[in-house]
């Protein structure tokens, strides 16, 4: 792969570094999308058939008009921080572990970048899964056709092809043209459906049986756009302008994921709908009739947009690690280990992993945001990422990402069984209450206010200064 060489961020010819072209500043040439673009970009991202599911988990545990309301704030909760990352990435023209750089270091990035290819990994085998599940329940409803494997190869196959060709393509040429109309039309039939429902008037009165905490159900809303947060500049470093970037992600995902989780909640109340795709798949063909194909085949359609941002998201990360590596290789790569992951996974693990989700990317998304909308004022410049300054490992950011780490588990003890007893035992024998508050503070909100706290008071001590304004880009 060719290098691209990078001005020096006051455009002169006085300095330049070298850096592959999949990881440099996106040239000014190269950034087609608008905020419209963008807004449809991620609103599409928020309509996926996982989104029903995890709205599928909060129900019957809390009513009906409680789990709305934690889906609304949760909703907001989790994309201000997916929105200011956006912004950052349309403003610098970088992806979104490259942009990790500045506050962790060159070598730090690589930790979150490791991560996310893991979390990546897992949300495509999931997504391969999902859908191969729900196409295989329209084909065995429409033809008595039993395929898994048949459907979980050409969903593999197909969303690896959108991956190679990247997002612009998939924006212009796939969602704005057909895409994103079909996962609208079967969401409206969807909800349509759903309210006129006998069972709704009802399930809106009912009471929730208990077991989930209000802020515990907050989370697994706040945590399908955190998500989305190591991968969102991976896109928005295509806009023109970083104007309007900031509401068109923030309402794009929101709305949508309102919307999503809503109805998931909706569908087991009314369908006694199972958390699962061929729950949600049998009871829409459960209670919507004839119209009912229509309605999964959108929900297929409307979910490969997903693992398309997680195949293309997954090779970026890479790439920050290996920069000199093919995209469109290891794009085929991560299809093929995904598919091989989906052939094993099972639902049971699904809240766990979301968890898991929620522990890693919440601090690290106050981390971040401390750093560049506070240390930075907004702004880093070529020169702070890809120079001299920013190699190394920053400790002294490191410090307050375990911290909040440590802080969501402590507030919601989550993962395999062997680390939730590890760590049960370490916060015991310190004497401290175990889980903080009986996690009715939820474990978003405590993790990022800590490590929020603490990034202004140490990374601070140890930050890098610079006289790099915004890239030549911007």
């Amino acid at each position: 792969m060719a290098s691209a060489t990078v001005p020096a961020p006051d455009g002169s010819s006085g300095v330049s570094t070298l850096v592959p072209p999949s990881i440099a500043p996106v040239p000014p040439a190269e950034r087609t999308l608008s905020a419209l673009d963008l807004g449809v970009l991620w609103n599409d991202l928020s309509l996926g058939l996982l989104v029903l599911v995890t709205g599928a988990l909060l129900v019957p545990a809390l009513g009906l008009p409680v789990a709305i309301g934690a889906i609304a704030v949760g909703s907001l909760i989790g994309c201000v921080p997916l929105a200011a990352i956006a912004v950052a990435g349309a403003r610098e023209g970088l992806p979104g572990m490259v942009l990790f750089r500045p506050v962790l270091g060159r070598r730090g990035s690589y930790l979150p970048s490791v991560l996310n290819v893991g979390q990546l990994l897992g949300w495509t085998s999931v997504e391969f899964w999902a859908m191969g599940r729900l196409a295989n329940t329209l084909s065995i409803e429409l033809f008595g056709l039993d395929a898994f494997w048949l459907w979980l190869t050409l969903t593999a196959v197909a969303c690896t092809a959108l991956a190679i060709g990247g997002p612009v393509l998939v924006v212009k040429r796939f969602l704005e043209r057909f895409g994103t109309w079909i996962v609208l039309a079967s969401g409206v039939l969807l909800t349509i459906t759903l309210l006129l429902s006998g069972s709704t008037a009802s399930a809106w009165s009912r009471d929730g049986e208990g077991g989930l905490p209000f802020w515990l159900a907050v989370d697994l809303a706040i945590v399908m756009p955190i998500s989305w947060l190591p991968l969102v500049a991976d896109s928005t470093r295509f806009a023109r302008s970083h104007r309007g970037v900031f509401p068109a992600t923030f309402f794009g995902y929101s709305l949508g994921n309102i919307w999503f989780y809503a109805l998931g909640a909706l569908l087991v109340l009314n369908a006694n709908a199972a958390p699962s795709a061929q729950g949600i798949g049998g009871a829409i063909f459960g209670f919507a009739g004839g119209s009912a194909w229509l309605l999964v085949l959108g929900l297929v359609v409307g979910e490969a947009p997903n693992a398309f941002a997680n195949i293309y998201s997954t090779a970026v990360s890479t790439l920050n690690v290996v920069p000199r590596a093919s995209a469109a290789v290891l794009s085929i790569l991560v299809g093929g280990i995904a598919f091989l992951l989906a052939l094993l996974f099972t639902m049971e693990r699904y809240e766990v992993f979301l968890f898991l989700i929620g522990s890693v990317f919440v601090p690290l998304g106050a981390l971040f945001i401390a750093d560049y909308f506070v240390h930075a004022r907004g702004q880093y410049g070529v020169e702070r990422v890809f120079g001299q300054v920013s190699e190394g490992f920053r400790w002294s950011a490191v410090v307050p990402w375990i911290t909040g780490f440590a802080v969501y588990h402590w507030s919601v003890p989550t993962g395999p069984e062997g680390w939730v007893d590890a760590v049960t035992q370490v916060f015991t024998a310190v004497g401290l209450p175990f889980p903080l508050m009986d996690s009715r503070l939820g474990a978003s909100l405590p993790s990022f206010l800590i490590t929020f706290v603490l990034s202004l008071a140490l990374v601070a001590k140890g930050s890098i200064t610079s006289s790099a304004g915004r890239s030549p880009q911007e």
